[in-house]
């Protein structure tokens, strides 16, 4: 990563396109990943794509650390959607409901998973009937794809079949022993729904298939993601593992610039002592998940690596979870940093080390040569009168400067910018950063002023933002293409 580049963070969901079905899909990266290299961009970050509950839309509390979420299906490039008819087979119903997912305004969950679903069954359904049913070559291929990905897929589906069965409630108020994971009652529900376990491995396998074609599709801008530092306690990771987690408490941080009380995430904590006893093996297995999805990838909440803020359930004080000594601290964060950036391949890791951060983890970070964030607008002389703005050209070359994440407003919707003019002055100013990567939020890029999100705020607007236009029509006109020729001149002019 020490060339200097520079790209564009935005997250999938809002890339939609005149084909996809009221959400980014997967078939639209590339498409927004032409645009970026017109604009002279060579990354692409994303938020994660992890399958989120049917009642979750936050990416950062999703039900698996390994499946992708079925919601970013394109049913159009489905080839048993297309053997069913395509959207030609939609009645009229179908069609209005089809209709309204892509004119809204912003992305309806609920309805496009559930729209989504009933066809991608029917496509299963078909699968089974004309493929597998005779051994086609695409059946054989969905038999490697099981055997290839056992080592997550199995738990992974057993778990999402059960959570089907028992309406989507939560495994804690399943019937014992199932909620306990009991290995026997979880080999008879594995022989009593084996078309369900197959129906979420299908959905595995056409989401894996998509993902790759589309990272394919989009080189050579390269696709970077973004690891959640914990998922969902209902998720089939920690129904599994239920010793190697606390459910007397809760992760959140203190307070911090987001917000004067902190935040509380409703994940789990993690139990490093008992999870050291198998030499992380989960960690491992959640990073050659995403080493083999990304070309490299954000990781969530850095400072969490060396110590939780855990909240108990009791109310009791909020406090930094052991190890409680600094030196065990440095010790976990870098064996956890290690197994992260381990691969194989190894992938180029970012640290998103934003918040209350110790000095021992920036020195803890410097050992490593692993680079943080640099948020242009954080980034001041804080012992100086006035708090002036630190010179972007004088950031470390091992650094990522930006204008902004996803869980802070936009250039334009901030006090300070008022004018077109002050935005591209902010712009080419991250460019000329001495950090060897800058990522701009796209919002930046065009003066939008929407959110993606608010932290510690739940209602119906957070995660639901999209593009105002068509990702497949970005190369057609100058409302995007003027933007794109600018942007590529500025990172030309910065030696990007």
């Amino acid at each position: 990563m020490m060339r200097r580049q520079s790209g564009i963070n935005v997250p999938l969901f809002a890339l939609t396109s005149t084909e996809s079905w009221g959400i980014g899909e997967f078939h639209d990266l590339p498409m927004f990943a032409r645009w970026a290299a017109e604009a002279g961009q060579s990354l692409l970050q994303i938020l994660p794509i992890n399958e989120m509950s049917t009642i979750e839309r936050s990416p950062y509390s999703a039900m698996s650390a390994m499946a992708l979420d079925p919601i970013y299906v394109s049913l159009p490039q489905l080839v048993d959607f297309a053997g069913l008819g395509g959207e030609l087979a939609l009645d009229e119903p179908d069609r209005a409901t089809l209709l309204a997912l892509r004119q809204s305004p912003r992305i309806q969950y609920t309805d496009v998973r559930t729209f989504k679903e009933r066809w991608l069954r029917r496509s299963f359904e078909r699968f089974l009937r004309l493929e597998v049913s005779r051994g086609s070559p695409r059946a054989l291929r969905f038999d490697q794809f099981i055997a290839d990905e056992a080592w997550w897929l199995d738990e992974y589906a057993v778990f999402r079949a059960l959570h089907a069965l028992h309406d989507e409630l939560p495994w804690h108020l399943w019937p014992e022993p199932l909620a306990r994971a009991d290995p026997a009652a979880v080999a008879a529900a594995r022989e009593a729904l084996h078309s369900e376990i197959r129906y979420r491995m299908y959905l595995q396998w056409i989401a894996a298939e998509q993902w790759a074609d589309a990272k394919r599709l989009a080189w050579p801008v390269r696709v970077f993601g973004d690891l959640p530092f914990m998922n969902s306690a209902d998720s089939p990771d920690v129904w599994a593992r239920q010793h190697e987690f606390r459910f007397d408490a809760t992760i959140g941080v203190p307070p911090d610039a987001f917000s004067e009380t902190g935040q509380d995430w409703g994940l789990p904590p993690w139990r490093w002592d008992v999870m050291a006893k198998s030499d992380f093996t989960w960690i491992r297995a959640r990073a050659r998940r995403y080493a083999a999805l990304y070309d490299g990838f954000r990781v969530d909440h850095l400072v969490g690596l060396y110590r939780m803020y855990i909240r108990p359930l009791d109310h009791t004080l909020p406090a930094f979870f052991e190890p409680g000594d600094e030196p065990g601290q440095v010790a976990l964060g870098e064996t956890l940093i290690g197994v992260l950036g381990a691969g194989p391949p190894a992938p180029a890791l970012i640290a998103e080390d934003l918040g209350v951060i110790p000095n021992f983890v920036r020195e803890s970070m410097a050992r490593l040569d692993l680079p943080g964030l640099k948020v242009l607008r954080w980034e001041r002389h804080w012992d100086q009168p006035g708090q002036p703005l630190i010179d972007p050209t004088g950031f470390p070359e091992r650094s990522v400067a930006t204008t902004g994440t996803h869980d802070i407003e936009p250039l334009a919707a901030t006090d300070e910018i008022t004018t077109d003019e002050q935005r591209v002055a902010v712009l080419r100013s991250l460019l000329s950063a001495g950090s060897s990567l800058t990522l701009i939020p796209l919002q930046d890029v065009f003066g939008w002023t929407e959110r993606i999100n608010r932290p510690a705020v739940v209602d119906d607007i957070n995660w639901t933002w999209r593009l105002p236009w068509p990702v497949d029509t970005w190369l057609d006109g100058p409302v995007t293409v003027e933007p794109a020729d600018r942007l590529r001149a500025w990172t030309r002019d910065a030696g990007r």
